[in-house]
């Protein structure tokens, strides 16, 4: 292997390449029509200026230390060797980033300027934007300040043990170590019972480690200083300023899910073991495998994560999805001491500049594949194609402020969420497979392979709904305890507890492994995938439904209308807008799970009858048309591994030869072990 370079940006290179990128070169920043370029048509030149001059202020001084902290996120996330990176350092930038967001004259100013602009202006548009972002940072109690600096030490440190915990089972009397990914996989497609159970209980040692090691005290922390600031806990803290409504009406909608799907949940247990040999099928390190476990490993030629990028390219740029200029640096492999779950950042958020200018962003995103396990490439993709979604989506925000185009508060969740799982939700799609599911040897997929997946899969899928909706109602319940009364053992208790009422017995996936639970951005945070997966079905059911009116066309994949229409209904406005409103702007009717109770009804014999006339649909004309050889996604891509580039489209000359060279980098690696 041929290292080209180190792989991390450097601030003063992250600076450069922010300002200069463009689609085919690095060039200057793009302008954009004059129309949208910030004014003010009334008022006094001297008010006009002083707007202008505090936001543009406020704008470049949240861009710097939003910069800061996210390179230290992605260096000590994906544990990179530089001494500039550590837990130190990234407490201390994020403090310096959230005091700046936490400041009260900022909030006082904004408030004051937005009496001298115009209601309907673009000025009082971001102001309007940044009253909204100040006030859920500010903490108006010296104690919920204190609580909360205490809060990010003990997260800091949580962390750092954790990124040095050795996970593994033992097998066949010897220690084996994997990451808590590698050890999912095996409960998932080992087809030795005793692996399988070994790996289960080597990923039930996370919730172990982690109640010994500080999250009993962060919980107690994290509930003070909520309940310091007025809310009933740390979940209302944490939803009430992502989603701008309180814990109570989110579980209100949970709770509608969770009754309307438990009778299918209940059915679908009963049935799994009828097929599958008995109630030990239903045991946590059986579930997965018995479900789907044989599937997964015949599919998996299929799935070669060498040409998962080749794929992902190429299905975004069939559907006129584009990355406004971005820089874009992903880590895809799994290895020891990374952060265990994929994730998308960005150091440099895409925003519209006060003279007109268009920033691209600049983005990190990773994935956790390991190309030499059965499976991997599935999940691994599924994976690449979600992160890719989240980037695609934050570089075509065109907003004159970053701060609408970041990720944290008052950003959605279940907005952020539902761009990366809509499109994550193509990898499943048979059309899609028909395409771009290929062996190495250049085969697609068999039409009676995916048939065999639809038989195995279909009707458990409210397996995966339990599983999503498990981890907001154990936050919930654990943050509804009194103090006194957590502890480790009482938090392992509730897990359980959780598991087996909402999953209807312990889950494959301990739900003390889950990752978000402990970091602040994800904490409470979970129940976003769940109103972002009802989002997804009815933004599904809207494109399938052909609409001539419209040009929706009745399908997904491949449909060129996809892409700008989601620029333009959910992209480009960033966080200037609830998340309901969007939803229901595009699909023209308030967000609600029955769609995605309607596709949990659907009969397995519907639904292959659809598949197999998408899947014939698509073969047919992927034969008349075959693939382009020139993708162009408007963007450039560097691949990492850690420290070290191992491929980078401004130094291979274009995005196909990259892929090539991060599929040769792959064959050489993994497959000749």
């Amino acid at each position: 292997m041929k290292v080209v370079v180190k792989a991390f940006l450097s601030a003063q290179t992250l600076l450069q390449t922010a300002s200069s990128f463009s689609p085919s070169a690095l060039s200057s920043a793009r302008r954009l029509p004059s129309s949208i370029a910030l004014s003010s048509s009334t008022g006094t030149m001297t008010a006009h200026t002083e707007v202008t001059n505090f936001i543009d202020t406020t704008n470049t001084s949240y861009e710097r230390l939003h910069r800061a902290f996210e390179l230290q996120f992605w260096g000590t996330k994906m544990a990179l060797s530089g001494p500039q990176y550590s837990t130190e350092e990234l407490t201390r930038t994020k403090g310096e980033m959230e005091a700046f967001l936490a400041d009260e004259s900022k909030l006082a100013k904004t408030r004051e300027l937005l009496k001298i602009v115009p209601a309907d202006s673009q000025h009082a548009k971001t102001l309007k934007m940044l009253e909204r972002t100040f006030r859920c940072y500010i903490m108006e109690s010296e104690e919920a300040k204190a609580l909360r600096a205490e809060a990010m030490k003990i997260e800091g440190q949580l962390e750092a043990a954790r990124n040095k915990l050795s996970l593994g089972a033992f097998i066949d009397g010897k220690f084996e170590e994997m990451s808590s990914v590698g050890l999912r996989n095996k409960v998932r497609v080992d087809p030795d019972e005793k692996v399988r159970k070994a790996c289960y209980e080597g990923l039930t040692k996370i919730g172990d480690f982690v109640t010994e090691n500080g999250f009993v005290e962060l919980v107690k922390v994290r509930n003070r200083m909520a309940k310091a600031l007025g809310y009933l806990d740390f979940y209302d803290y944490k939803v009430t300023n992502a989603e701008g409504f309180g814990k109570i009406a989110l579980f209100e909608i949970l709770d509608t899910l969770e009754k309307g799907t438990r009778p299918i949940m209940e059915s679908a247990r009963k049935r799994f073991a009828e097929e599958n040999g008995g109630d030990d099928s239903l045991e946590p390190w059986n579930l997965s495998f018995k479900m789907a476990g044989d599937v997964t490993r015949r599919m998996d030629p299929y799935f070669p994560f060498s040409k998962s990028v080749e794929m992902w390219g190429r299905s975004f740029a069939a559907m006129n999805i584009g990355y406004r200029g971005a820089t874009m640096d992903l880590d895809l492999l799994d290895r020891k001491g990374k952060y265990s779950n994929g994730f998308c950042h960005w150091p440099q958020p895409a925003w519209v500049k006060s003279d007109g200018s268009f920033q691209p962003s600049v983005t990190h995103f990773t994935s956790l594949a390991d190309p030499s396990a059965v499976g991997s490439g599935y999940t691994g993709l599924t994976t690449l194609m979600h992160e890719a979604g989240h980037a695609a989506h934050f570089s075509n925000i065109e907003m004159p402020s970053p701060l609408f185009a970041q990720e944290r508060s008052p950003t959605s969740v279940a907005y952020a969420e539902l761009q990366s799982m809509f499109l994550d939700s193509l990898v499943g799609d048979a059309d899609w497979m028909a395409k771009y599911a290929i062996s190495k040897d250049g085969e697609a997929i068999p039409w009676d392979l995916i048939a065999d997946k639809i038989k195995a899969t279909h009707p458990y899928k409210v397996f995966a709904l339990r599983g999503m909706i498990a981890v907001p109602y154990f936050e919930k319940e654990l943050y509804e305890m009194p103090e006194d009364d957590i502890t480790a053992e009482s938090i392992k208790a509730l897990a359980d507890k959780v598991e087996n009422d909402i999953q209807g017995g312990l889950s494959p996936r301990p739900l003390l492994s889950v990752p978000h639970i402990l970091s602040d951005e994800a904490s409470c945070y979970y129940h976003g995938y769940v109103l972002a997966e009802m989002g997804v079905h009815q933004t599904r059911e809207y494109f399938l439904k052909r609409d001539d009116l419209t040009l929706v066309l009745g399908f997904i994949a491949d449909n060129p209308k996809v892409g700008p229409t989601i620029t333009e209904a959910y992209w480009k406005p960033g966080n200037s807008e609830p998340f309901l409103d969007l939803v229901q702007n595009l699909t023209g009717s308030p967000l609600t799970g029955q769609a995605w109770i309607n596709m949990l009804k659907q009969t397995v014999e519907d639904l292959l009858k659809q598949e197999k006339a998408s899947y014939d649909a698509k073969r047919g004309e992927t034969a008349a048309d075959p693939s382009c050889d020139d993708i162009d996604l408007n963007m450039r891509i560097r691949i990492v591994d850690g420290d070290d580039v191992l491929a980078d489209t401004s130094v291979d000359g274009s995005f196909l030869a990259t892929c090539k060279r991060f599929e040769n980098y792959v064959q050489e690696r993994f497959m000749k072990k």
